[in-house]
Order: C-alpha cells, then structure tokens, then sequence
C-alpha cells in the first residue's frame, strides 16, 4: 500500500498539503497512474490519498502518483501539461469552458461508455451535476468534491456587538458597511490577487439586476443577448459603489487568497465579512476552530427592481475528475476516479462539510442543511463565469472585474471590451 510520504507533490504544494514532498521509487514492472488535484488542504488531501490507497490495495500492480497543486499554479500547470501533450492520466477541473477547449482538442476521454456500462455507479449521482461536464451530449468529467454555492460569511460576534442585522437588501448592505467602517473595521475581507474572488461580486449583481438569463443570453450569442446589456453596465456601477463607499479591505487586489489572506483578516477581526464559495465553511472549521463557531453566512442581497432575488453562483459537484488521452490505461483511470468518489470518501467528505451530489445523501449538519435549502429554493445556479466561459473570454472577464474594482475601467468600456472579444471568439 502506498503510504502518505510516498505521494508525489510539487513544491507550491508542499508548504500547505499534509503529506511529505518526496519523490516515490516503486517496484519495476509495476503500473502507474498520474493524478492531479487541487486538494491542498490537510482534510481534503487525505481523504484522496486514502482512497488511492485503497485503490493500490484493490489493484498491487498499480502505483497512484499524485500531485496536489494549489489553485491558481494548477490552472497554470495543467494548461501547459496539455500543451506539451503531457496531461496526467486523471485530472480534475471545474468543468466548463476550459474543460469543453481540452474535449474539443480531442484530448479528454469520452467517460459516456463507461457510465453507461457502470449504471450503478452513475445512477448514484444527481442526474444535473455531471451538465457542467457534457460536451455536445457526452459526459468527459465525475462530479467528486462538493456542491458549492457562494454565500456571504460573517462574524456573528461583530455583528451582535456593532447591532448589525444580515442584510437582506442592496440599501442595508451599505448600511452595515458605513456602520462597520465608523467602527475602524472593514466590511468585506478579498483577496483578489487571483481575480476571481472579486468576479463573485460581479457574478451576483448580474443575477440580480437581471436575472439568471442575462448572462445565458450572451454566453450563448442567443437573439438579443449581449454583454453590453444595462444589467452588465448597472453591475458595475454597484461593484464600484461598493469601492468608493469603502467596503473593503486596503490592498484587496493584491492579497492572495491561495496562502489564506482573506480569511486571516476575518480571524484577527479586521474584516466582518468574506462573500465565498461555500467551500471556506469547512477551510474555517479546519483552519481556526475556534473562530469558526462565530462564523455564520447569508444569501447575497436583493437590488431594488432587480430580477433575482433567490439566484444562486456556484456549482453541483466542485470538482470534476476526467481522465485524459494520453492515458494507456483509461479503465485503471476510470477505476481510480471510482475509488476516490466510493461511499467512504463521499461519507469522509461529508464529515468535513462537504456535499458530493449524491441522491439519498444524508446530510444532518444545520449548515449544510440550510445551503441544500438555499440550493433548492434558488431559481438558478450559475456557474462560475471563468469556468462557464472559454478561457480567453474567462480571463478577460476577470480582467475587466479586476479593473472595476481598481476603478481604472468604467462599467461601460468593460461591458463594451467583453462584448468586442465575445463577438470575436464565440460563434
């Protein structure tokens, strides 16, 4: 069986993910399959290491080689393993654009047969969470990690102490922040170093300015849909009301989520609130306990006139696992993806607040009931744009949400720039 210390993890990894960086020596002869993920984080990474060695039990001719890689190097490194026509066997993304640019280059094994075959295996899942994963009707990706919404967390203890109730609507969302300021704290901890923390901002204006089918409409280049709608125009000028009203923390487009620097302001309680995926519940829980028991969130707030009010940002089954062409052994690959999303994992995941989209899944915890509830109660989900998009239009749109944030882009020149570069890529 492989042991933690013979995982195989890069050295951005080394510094965060729980096991040792060392380079493993297996037996000649053996079998090797590549693995690469983006579950640093002590409880995560060991939940995968544990059902790959269940996986190496199962099958001892096999030896799982893994690298953990943190987010935004991971981006990074996969884009060039593909490139180089070096992908590891199995890989995760977040479906999507970036996901589809890999199927549509040919590079990404078509897991339909497999599925189809294995119908007790797919039929464990919800039949919606493998969509972000399907290319023209084929299925190229596993939904594994968690069904993650953005929300708004909080700290309970500032809230009660300064009077502040959840806001509910754009105009108590303001009034929390001047109240939170004429108190020496700043209303929202970001990180927006990597762009897409702040891009949930944007994402949630849109949706409630809107409505879910604004951004469909435009992505989709359906009749009438354009990035240049009022609703993308007015969503910047909200997110730079927020920055002229001093909603953040100084130096937010700077710091860098990645080594925690969001979540450090929240702890020392310099910030109140952090709008995150829902992920950051269980990073919290595992990070700082303590801090973690004043930890509670709520929906992102209503716009007057808007569309939306009960839309949703996020996805059904963050991360997918895919398995690549240049894989020898695609049905190991498949059998590893199976491992790592058997009932054990699901269960360990679950332990640690986190929701695989499996039907019948027995969630007890009072915060993941309440995020099942918001899921369920939500007219829409939409995913990440810089998943959702290609990754040329993903990363100009984080751009240009970046730029508004600096205020160095006016909400009409970044809604005028999308649209130019969506005309041009999206046919």
């Amino acid at each position: 069986m492989q042991s933690a210390k013979m995982l195989k993890l890069p050295l951005a990894a080394c510094g965060l993910a729980w096991a040792a960086c060392a380079t493993p020596v297996y037996a000649q002869g053996t079998e090797t399959l590549t693995e690469w993920d983006i579950q640093v984080q002590p409880v995560p990474s060991k939940i995968l290491a544990e059902a790959q060695a269940r996986f190496e039990k199962a099958n001892p001719q096999v030896k799982v080689v893994r690298s953990a890689i943190l987010n935004d190097p991971y981006k990074t490194k996969i884009k060039i393993a593909f490139g180089a026509n070096e992908p590891p066997c199995v890989f995760s993304s977040w479906g999507g654009g970036p996901l589809r640019e890999y199927v549509r280059a040919g590079q990404v094994t078509d897991l339909s047969p497999y599925l189809a075959k294995d119908e007790a295996f797919r039929e464990r899942f919800v039949a919606s969470s493998f969509d972000t994963a399907k290319t023209d009707g084929k299925t190229y990706g596993v939904p594994a990690e968690n069904t993650s919404l953005a929300v708004v967390y909080y700290n309970t203890e500032l809230f009660a102490k300064l009077k502040i109730q959840p806001p509910k609507t754009w105009a108590e969302l303001l009034q929390a922040v001047e109240t939170l300021k004429a108190n020496g704290v700043a209303p929202f901890a970001l990180a927006n170093k990597a762009k897409w923390p702040g891009s949930m901002f944007y994402m949630y204006l849109v949706d409630r300015i809107g409505g879910a089918e604004v951004f469909r409409k435009a992505a989709d280049r359906a009749p009438g849909g354009s990035f240049t709608d009022p609703a993308f125009v007015e969503a910047g000028k909200r997110l730079q009301e927020l920055v002229k009203a001093g909603a953040f923390a100084q130096g937010f487009n700077g710091l860098d989520y990645d080594i925690g620097s969001s979540r450090r302001l929240l702890y020392s309680g310099k910030a109140a609130m952090e709008l995150m995926g829902s992920w950051e519940g269980a990073t919290i829980k595992n990070e700082n306990p303590e801090f973690s028991k004043k930890l509670d969130f709520f929906a992102f707030p209503s716009l007057p006139g808007g569309k939306s009010g009960t839309g949703v940002v996020g996805t059904v089954g963050d991360n997918f696992y895919s398995i690549s062409k240049a894989c020898k052994t695609p049905d190991l690959a498949f059998g590893l993806i199976k491992a790592m999303v058997d009932d054990t994992s699901v269960q360990a995941r679950l332990a640690d607040n986190r929701i695989v989209p499996i039907k019948g899944l027995k969630v007890t915890e009072p915060n993941q009931q309440r995020l099942m509830a918001m899921l369920a109660d939500s007219k829409s989900v939409q995913l990440w744009y810089d998943q959702d998009l290609p990754p040329k239009l993903g990363e100009l749109h984080k751009d240009l949400v970046q730029s508004l944030f600096a205020l160095s882009i006016t909400p009409e020149e970044a809604a005028q720039k999308m649209e130019a570069a969506a005309k041009a890529e999206l046919h």
